[in-house]
């Protein structure tokens, strides 16, 4: 219920667009990256980073 006269719920369709946060490029974000409860950075297959295990 919403205190406001008129507001109807908002809905959102469609999947959700992330570009790559590489500076520079604009391609679609594809790969997400997040540590605990950070918000995740997204980056393209180009310029996704490489998590390796510290003890690999």
């Amino acid at each position: 219920m919403s205190d406001e006269t008129g507001a109807s719920k908002q809905t959102q369709s469609g999947p959700v667009v992330h570009l790559c946060e590489h500076p520079g490029c604009s391609k679609w974000g594809g790969f997400g990256f997040a540590v605990g409860r950070a918000a995740p950075n997204w980056f393209c297959s180009e310029h996704r980073p490489e998590w390796k295990k510290a003890n690999a």
